[in-house]
């Protein structure tokens, strides 16, 4: 199903991250199906990618969540996953709206189910498509591998950041260390841009301090917070105090960690890899990229780390310019690789 009809003029300027998208980081083939999900908001973007699918003679399904369902989702349409589920490849280019996470874990189902290569663009921005959607992924995935062959190795990491982040994770060898360059296979979908590797950690205590950005809804709303730092203390991976001069973000950050009993246990933990991320811009799809390190409280992506719980919530975080030690070696210096 070609639906050309729903495609809109796009920013040229946009061609050179959605090749990118559709040729490297997806490799799509003339004899694959794609499906193409995207919203109102983001369907510039998604006709960019469209064009690309359409060099490449492949059938595709461009599917916008509006024609199905009012927002926000509570769940993901029917007729979305029965497309998906015909496909080999896969991408969702959309905003993501307060509450809708439940629809996306309904996709990524689908997803892990049927084996697709998925790039998950949630939140994409043309600011994303023009910085770290060019980086040159063949490198990032260089980097990432020779980063996630010293990490798998370590029994702990060190992190600490001139905003005070002082956090000690120990890590299993039960848990599974996964690779999201940007480079996408049918073993683990991925974000786009992509640049980390992650695990979930067996254990964390220390401080974290937020003076990146938060995910999920919240980061929209808040962007930035190198000005009104969030401070984290955990302790056996659990939350224990939190600090933040920004008393809404506090109140709002503090809910969404007390959702489930597990919302406010580190779930994730991750070191950003895309070497064309150079600087905060208050949008986590990027910013968790940046060369440095993120946590998550919340869903620990139990089917791909190995993690023997679950949690309905997700919150990335991310800690600027970090340094970063496996076990005794010095891998990352303020932000910089030394590998």
């Amino acid at each position: 199903m070609d639906q050309t009809h729903t495609i809109v003029d796009f920013d040229k300027e946009l061609s050179e991250g959605a090749y990118n998208a559709i040729n490297v980081c997806l490799r799509l083939k003339p004899e694959e199906r794609i499906t193409l999900i995207t919203d109102n908001e983001s369907l510039e973007i998604a006709s960019a990618l469209a064009a690309e699918i359409k060099k490449t003679g492949s059938e595709y399904s461009l599917m916008v969540i509006e024609d199905f369902a009012p927002r926000p989702l509570k769940n993901m349409p029917q007729p979305i996953l029965d497309d998906l589920a015909k496909s080999q490849v896969s991408i969702f280019c959309a905003v993501a709206h307060t509450g809708e996470l439940r629809s996306r874990i309904d996709m990524t189902e689908v997803v892990d189910a049927h084996k697709i290569r998925h790039g998950h663009m949630v939140n994409i921005s043309k600011q994303i498509m023009f910085e770290s959607m060019r980086a040159d992924f063949l490198k990032v995935d260089e980097i990432s591998q020779r980063l996630i062959e010293k990490a798998r190795k370590a029994k702990t990491i060190k992190v600490t950041n001139s905003a005070g982040t002082d956090m000690i994770a120990e890590f299993s060898p039960k848990l599974k260390w996964i690779k999201t360059s940007g480079i996408i296979s049918v073993e683990k979908w991925g974000n786009l841009p992509g640049g980390e590797i992650f695990t979930s950690p067996y254990n964390v205590n220390g401080l974290f301090v937020v003076d990146g950005v938060v995910g999920d809804y919240l980061c929209k709303k808040y962007g930035d917070l190198k000005k009104t730092p969030l401070k984290i203390w955990i302790k056996d991976s659990r939350i224990t105090k939190m600090e933040c001069s920004n008393k809404e973000l506090l109140e709002e950050f503090t809910a969404y960690t007390m959702t489930d009993g597990n919302s406010n246990r580190v779930g994730e933990f991750a070191i950003g890899t895309n070497i064309a991320c150079k600087h905060v811009i208050g949008n986590i799809l990027q910013d968790e990229k940046l060369p440095t390190i993120h946590i998550a409280f919340g869903h620990p992506y139990s089917a791909h780390t190995g993690a023997d719980w679950q949690s309905t919530t997700h919150i990335d975080c991310v800690s600027v310019e970090c340094s970063i030690w496996l076990d005794d070696e010095l891998v990352m210096e303020k932000g910089k690789f030394l590998i």
